[in-house]
């Protein structure tokens, strides 16, 4: 039944991009060019990432901060929903990802737009508020799960209101109810989970997701 399930996913998320998602070269040289450098297959899927283009868009960014950026697939599509003027900060605490993502990037023709920060995430937020990085519109938190709930602190400290923050790979195919689990990424999402309901600064929700990347989800929220 479950095999059945995955491929009836795989089918319907090649319906959903072969109708809404146009063919574009450079996302697919993107992901040839994460797997040819072995990079871990975690990137969101076309559709996702069609996603989180449209909420940018809907939101009117003009300022997005990226934390974790593997190969640049999910950067770029964030960076194209920016203006002109835009800034996109992303933080990849991996040397060789960083290394990839930044040929992608350039590939892109993002290099204007995209600061590729390398470094442990943590270290790097904190640099970013000694520099007065100042505020975003959106904030998307996509890194090791179990510094989940540190990375959200530093995302309230900078979001203003009406900041959309959204979080990748939250059900974590439904382990994430699992409150006995010893995995750590479970936990730091369930934490996440836990500081997002006790947080008085954001209202959020959670979308299941199923498709070409299995059973997952966003979580998404708006600093009041």
């Amino acid at each position: 039944m479950i095999m059945n399930q995955t491929s009836t996913w795989d089918k319907v998320d090649q319906y959903i991009s072969e109708h809404l998602i146009p063919h574009d070269s450079i996302l697919e040289k993107v992901l040839a060019a994460n797997q040819q450098a072995g990079l871990p297959p975690y990137d969101v899927s076309p559709s996702q990432g069609k996603l989180l283009h449209i909420l940018a868009h809907m939101q009117g960014a003009k300022r997005i901060l990226e934390i974790g950026t593997l190969g640049g697939y999910s950067t770029i599509w964030l960076a194209r929903a920016l203006p002109s003027d835009g800034q996109l900060i992303t933080i990849e605490f991996d040397p060789l990802h960083a290394k990839v993502a930044q040929a992608n990037i350039s590939l892109a023709q993002m290099d204007g737009v995209v600061e590729l920060r390398v470094g442990d995430a943590l270290q790097q937020l904190a640099q970013m508020e000694e520099e007065e990085m100042g505020s975003f519109d959106l904030i998307f938190i996509d890194a090791d799960k179990p510094n989940n709930p540190n990375y959200l602190k530093w995302a309230l400290r900078f979001s203003h209101p009406g900041t959309v923050i959204i979080g990748d790979n939250v059900i974590r195919e439904g382990e994430v109810i699992n409150e006995n689990s010893l995995d750590p990424r479970v936990n730091g999402v369930r934490k996440f989970f836990d500081l997002l309901a006790e947080e008085s600064r954001i209202t959020a929700t959670a979308i299941q997701t199923v498709g070409s990347k299995g059973y997952d989800g966003f979580v998404i929220g708006i600093v009041k």
